[in-house]
């Protein structure tokens, strides 16, 4: 019998083709100790200071993932998401010293796939890595869905409307296609926060509330994304 696969520091398996961390932070000693721990867990980690660099970084080669600072010299890390999302949908996760709610919801609003509070367990950062990944490739083996004129393409993580495609961030997505794969059925804020978040999001459920706000008025669903009063929403089968 061969011998089982090793597990890497997280406890993955680590039988896999590397994979590529652009890591964009400013302070050495942070971005030291993020490097470990990736390079620990069979990640190629590429480090830059700066989002201007890390943009060029991003047109040049394959990244997997991108871990991004908000508070970098020069453009911050909200700029940077955005500019990222105009034009890929690389899979970002964010660093931040910063607290607040609104900046929590802003960086999911511009695309980002999770959110770290500094100080952070680097075991802990390197475990959402993997469970963002592993969203990534369990959605790329689904089929169409499709929820009135709205058509999801989980493999091309496209969405449709009337035969336009809507730009959407991937919360946006991971959300809609949730409420699609559940039509029919009340889902409540915290199943929703649970499903698309992680159980670890340290944000309340008016994050839900946003971006079913965003589904509606970018897809024009209205009417397929009901509001269930004091419990949650349910996507209405026709």
């Amino acid at each position: 019998m061969p011998a089982a696969a090793p597990l890497s520091e997280s406890g993955v398996l680590t039988n896999r083709a590397p994979r590529t961390v652009l890591l964009i932070e400013d302070e050495e000693s942070i971005g030291n100790l993020v490097r470990t721990y990736f390079a620990r867990d069979e990640f190629t980690v590429v480090w830059l200071r700066s989002g201007e660099e890390a943009l060029l970084e991003l047109a040049s080669q394959k990244i997997d993932l991108v871990v991004l600072d908000i508070g970098l010299p020069g453009i911050d890390g909200f700029e940077v998401c955005r500019r990222i999302r105009s034009r890929s949908q690389v899979p970002i996760l964010m660093l931040t010293a910063r607290d607040e709610e609104p900046d929590r919801i802003t960086g999911f609003e511009l695309g980002a796939d999770d959110y770290v509070l500094k100080p952070f367990s680097p075991r802990e950062l390197v475990a959402r890595a993997h469970a963002i990944l592993r969203r990534g490739r369990q959605a790329a083996y689904q089929d169409v869905l499709r929820l009135g004129e709205v058509e999801v393409r989980r493999s091309e993580r496209v969405a449709r409307a009337d035969d336009q495609e809507v730009k959407l961030t991937n919360k946006e997505f991971d959300l809609l296609t949730v409420l699609i794969e559940n039509a029919g059925l009340v889902l409540t804020r915290e199943k929703l926060l649970d499903e698309v978040w992680g159980m670890t999001y340290p944000g309340d459920t008016r994050t839900v509330d946003v971006h079913i706000a965003q589904l509606r008025r970018k897809l024009g669903l209205q009417d397929l994304i009901v509001t269930v009063r004091g419990v949650g929403y349910k996507a209405v089968r026709e």
